[in-house]
């Protein structure tokens, strides 16, 4: 069992900023008039009520759905509170990481839920494959956090951050704080939990 820190999403208050973190992973930004949304297709369903939990806790109203191919859909209708993020995370239609982003321990943990995975000795936080200009941001922004990744996949395989070494891990599990209920969610979540 780890201590959790003052710094854990456990502890962290709640925001819309924290969506920044489904974006980060594949999520997707809509910004009309003044008012935005926000929405990623995850891969399970226990992944989709944690975020849908989280959007709750952040003050919005969660959307749910199904994908094409039948994936779970998790996201927030448009409105006004989500318009400041939209506009620091796109350039036209582009999706691009905030200069100078430093991405919060919920944030992290939106992250996590949307596209994180153990995988044996290392954690590995998935990116939007449509998007490779963000994976060298992406990962500058983590090690603002204290958390230096590796950038994995780019060659066919599903393009992810990896997080190694128990001190990497440990300070990431400290700031996602403990796993979402359920033995998928907790396989999945990094391993000092």
């Amino acid at each position: 069992m780890v201590q959790l820190s003052l710094f854990s999403a456990d502890q962290a208050e709640p925001s819309p900023a924290d969506l920044a973190g489904l974006l980060a992973a594949s999520g997707q930004v809509v910004e009309v008039g003044g008012v935005a949304r926000v929405s990623a297709v995850v891969a399970d369903d226990w992944r989709a009520d944690a975020l849908a939990e989280m959007i709750v806790e952040s003050g919005l109203d969660p959307q749910r759905g199904r994908s094409e191919e039948g994936s779970p859909v998790v996201g927030v209708a448009q409105t006004p509170a989500l318009a400041e993020i939209a506009a620091a995370w796109t350039r036209g239609a582009v999706k691009v990481v905030p200069a100078g982003w430093v991405p919060g321990s919920r944030a992290v943990r939106v992250w996590a839920l949307a596209a994180g995975k153990a995988d044996g000795d290392c954690y590995l936080l998935g990116l939007d494959p449509h998007c490779p200009d963000s994976y060298a941001p992406l990962a500058t922004a983590m090690m603002r956090t204290g958390v230096a990744p590796t950038l994995v996949g780019t060659r066919g395989a599903r393009p992810a951050l990896r997080v190694t070494g128990h001190r990497r891990l440990v300070r990431l599990a400290e700031m996602v704080g403990a796993p979402p209920l359920g033995a998928l969610a907790a396989e999945a979540w990094p391993y000092p939990f």
